[in-house]
């Protein structure tokens, strides 16, 4: 016999209104870090390569101040070996006095090393193929790509550049060698390593399971990163696993733009990590859905509007039975719309009823009897129906003269 459980909503919790099931001591897994969890943010590198984004060097130093002001703690400002653009952007933004540690971005090759050098980096991510695949496709072998990267690391430090570690395809890797890149890596000087899953390839379970794995290698003083992508939609779920298995850093982008299905998104993470876990994040979600926008318009992207934390129609309402309930939010929101910085507000359309003709004619300051309501409510409606979209407040406003007129 199942066990019989109470289905109530847990009281209100600085604006969240989440399951108390998430308590359950069943349910509540122990997260092994202690710390507040930082962000890596990479969107100037790896999101840029979302297809047919092209992101000029002012704009990637307008992204980079936004990205300041949410908190990111560090930025990486591009891949400078690979255009004169990335390499004006990133001295631009090395110079821009911002709060966040601003990171390079290099392959385990001496000529990417020199050009962060020549700009002055003195943060770099390294990184090299680990994977038997990925190996191939380089025409690499294990002790090659470990000598590369032994090399490179070892060059960096010399001239004093923080260097992490990062394995192309890392979550596809035998373990035994997967085990040797980081040893190599930490012997060559890398003070941090990052748990790298290029194509997307893991579940949550795995993700955790690896994380832990690399901890229990290199010991519990080793910063560790994650860096996942979305290819079956699970990056978010697998960054809150590293996260539970002891990693410090989430990389990641603003609206999870990237190659293929994108990198894990920044915004959901930290909101899923405070919202659902608890867990302190170094992160102004009050300032996200600002920085999606200046994000959005430089890469010329726009997001599906019910996208989780940055979407536009989170907070509006459109049908009537759920617009009947829009005053109290924690019936029809799982948190409020202040800790994300956003306006909660009713739409008119096809699926309106009559408690959003109230609604939106007391927003606008327009009184309205009984019998108007239900002859404007059949005339929103209708225009809604017809021009297969939302009837704005001007359209509104030109439906209630018209009632009125006639009544």
């Amino acid at each position: 016999m199942s066990e019989s459980l109470p289905m109530k909503t847990s009281a209100a919790r600085n604006g969240l209104w989440i399951s108390e099931l998430n308590d359950r001591p069943d349910v509540r897994k122990t997260f092994a870090g202690s710390g507040p969890v930082k962000f890596y943010d990479t969107t100037l590198r790896d999101g840029e390569q979302s297809v047919g984004v092209v992101l000029s060097p002012a704009q990637k130093l307008e992204i980079a101040r936004a990205l300041d002001a949410l908190g990111v703690g560090r930025i990486e400002a591009g891949f400078p070996r690979v255009s004169s653009d990335d390499a004006e952007a990133f001295q631009a933004i090395a110079n821009a006095g911002l709060k966040a540690e601003i990171w390079g971005f290099g392959r385990a090759i001496k000529g990417d090393i020199d050009e962060l050098l020549r700009l002055g980096a003195r943060a770099t991510i390294i990184e090299t193929p680990t994977s038997a695949i990925k190996l191939k496709a380089y025409g690499l072998t294990v002790d090659e790509a470990k000598r590369r990267a032994a090399e490179a690391i070892s060059y960096a430090r010399k001239n004093g550049v923080k260097v992490a570690f990062f394995t192309v395809d890392g979550t596809r890797t035998d373990l035994g060698i997967l085990q040797e890149f980081y040893r190599n890596a930490l012997e060559a000087g890398a003070e941090e390593l990052v748990v790298v899953d290029t194509i997307g390839a893991c579940g949550p379970e795995a993700v955790e399971f690896l994380v832990r794995q690399v901890r229990a290698w290199v010991g519990p003083q080793v910063p560790l990163h994650f860096h996942g992508h979305n290819d079956f939609g699970l990056a978010t779920a697998c960054a809150i696993a590293a996260v539970r298995a002891g990693a410090e850093w989430i990389q990641g982008t603003i609206n999870g733009m990237g190659e293929r299905a994108g990198n894990a998104d920044l915004g959901e993470v930290a909101m899923a990590l405070s919202g659902l876990y608890g867990i302190p994040v170094e992160f102004n979600l009050k300032k996200i859905r600002e920085v999606s926008v200046v994000v959005r318009r430089a890469a010329g992207h726009e997001l599906e509007p019910w996208k989780p934390v940055v979407g536009e129609n989170l907070f509006m309402r459109e049908s009537g039975a759920v617009a009947s309930q829009f005053h109290i939010p924690e019936a029809i929101e799982p948190f409020s719309a202040d800790l994300v910085g956003a306006t909660r507000a009713i739409v008119l359309g096809k699926k309106s009823g009559i408690d959003s003709i109230a609604i939106k004619a007391k927003e606008l300051g327009l009184q309205l009897t009984a019998e108007q309501q239900q002859a404007i409510l059949a005339a929103v409606k209708r225009a809604g129906t017809e021009k297969r979209g939302l009837v704005t407040d001007a359209e509104f406003r030109a439906i209630v003269s018209v009632v009125q007129q006639q009544g």
